[in-house]
Parts: structure tokens; sequence; C-alpha cells
């Protein structure tokens, strides 16, 4: 059996990553294909069943805070290196499924998964030849200029972090009016659009500056290539499989491992 394709979601608190998990799980199932939910976040507070993995069977946060009395983010602190020493008992409950995807859901501290030695660890270890970021741009961000560039910061830094491929989502993108959601992606596709806005925003009179800016955005601006995805239209869902497949197997479709139900 081909080694499954392992994505993380990942992006700041709030993007909408669990919602966007399950609803391509969702999604993979209804298209024939088998998908395995893993709850990486120890202070998750969706129901028990909501994963097919929980990392709260080995480790939970409340307990941590409880046990040691800390508070929520010294709790993840320790939590990172407590699943780091768990990981391959998680591997292992990943393996059994043998799914075709897996599909994980990451703490919403981003910058306690990206920027832990032990978080770095856990996905090394997790990791296969097949496996993937997906980075989600928060659409409350992602619609101003500075904040859409501070995500393109930031994915960079996890991308490199990690050193896995990365596909940037534009999640909850049915929050954002048909003119804002035009105007993103034209940015994700245009440096040039994307830099007069950030002046237009933030002017400066700094030349060696704003050049500096620039470059840094024509650089990295290209490789963004949102997908713009609804988790609670059921929206882009099929686009970010192709943009999955195209890291995966260079754009060629899956054989689905079932019937689809959606035919």
């Amino acid at each position: 059996m081909e080694e499954p394709g392992t994505i993380y979601f990942t992006g700041t608190a709030g993007a909408g990553k669990t919602s966007l998990v399950r609803a391509f799980a969702d999604w993979a199932r209804s298209a024939g294909y088998d998908a395995t939910v893993v709850n990486l976040d120890p202070g998750s507070e969706a129901p028990e069943d909501a994963a097919d993995v929980d990392i709260r069977e080995w480790v939970r946060l409340s307990e941590l805070q409880d046990e040691y009395d800390l508070g929520p983010n010294g709790a993840q602190v320790v939590a990172a290196d407590m699943i780091a020493l768990k990981v391959f008992e998680v591997k292992q409950a990943i393996e059994e499924h043998s799914a075709d995807y897996v599909l994980i859901d990451t703490p919403g501290q981003i910058e306690l998964f990206a920027f832990r030695e032990a978080s770095k660890a856990i996905v090394d270890a997790l990791s296969g030849d097949r496996s993937v970021i997906a980075f989600l741009y928060d659409p409350v961000l992602a619609r101003t200029a500075a904040g859409f560039v501070s995500l393109l910061m930031l994915g960079a830094t996890v991308e490199f972090r990690f050193r896995l491929p990365t596909v940037n989502v534009l999640a909850k993108s049915d929050v954002l009016t048909p003119e804002q959601l035009q105007e993103v992606m034209r940015w994700s596709d245009d440096p040039g659009t994307l830099y007069e806005a950030i002046r237009q925003d933030i002017p400066t009179p700094d030349v060696q500056l704003s050049t500096e800016l620039f470059r840094a955005i024509e650089t990295m601006a290209p490789l963004v290539g949102l997908v713009a995805t609804s988790a609670k239209e059921q929206g882009g869902l099929e686009e970010l499989y192709r943009a999955f497949q195209r890291v995966f197997a260079g754009g060629e479709d899956l054989e689905p491992s079932h019937t689809p139900t959606n035919e």
C-alpha cells in the first residue's frame, strides 16, 4: 500500500483549522478516500469522538495545569515535550487506520507549535515522504495588505522551520465580501498589486525600506497561490485536494479506496 499523504493544518489561532480538517475529511470520504483525523492539540475542546486519533488519550492540557499548577501557555510548553515522548505511540495508532490521508489538526497557538524544538521532533517523527503543511490564512487578517504580508512572512517562517512543502489556504472565505475575496486572491497572484496596497496602507518615506520590502514580497508572493476554502459552505475542498495531489503525485488523482458517495 502506498504511504498515506500526511497534511498538517496550521495557522494563527481562530483561523479555522479544526473546521477545515473536519470538512476536508468529510469531502475525502465522500469522494472515496479514507481519511484519518488526528487531533494534536492537548487543549482542544472538541468532543472526544471528533478525531480518530486524539493526543488527549496520552496528554491532556487541563490535567497538566492541575498537576503542575501551570497556566495555559506554560502547560502547552510542557505538553509539547510530553507529546514528543509519546509520538511513536501516536504514530502507531495512526498507522493502524491505514488511510489514504492523515489530517493533523495542530495546536491553536502557532508559536508554541512552530517554534518549539519538541514540535519539530514530532513533525519529523510523523512525516513520511508524502507530507505537506496546509498553512491557513485567517480572512480577518488577510483582508488588509499589512495583515496579508504578516501572514505571508509567518507562513514562510513555518515552511522554513519544518522544511516541508506548503499549500497556502484562505480559510473561511465566506466571511469576505466578493470584492474583498477578489482583492485577496489578486494579492496572492500579483506581488505588484500587493506592494501598491501596502504603500497605500502604510506609506513610508524610507525608500530603502520600501524597496527591500518590495523585493521580499516579490520573491515570496508568487509562491502563495492561495486556495480559497469555506468549511461552512463546503467550498474549495476539491481545489484543496488537487493542491495536495500536486505535491504528492504531480497532480494525478489518487485511486479511490472505496466507491465515492457523491456519484
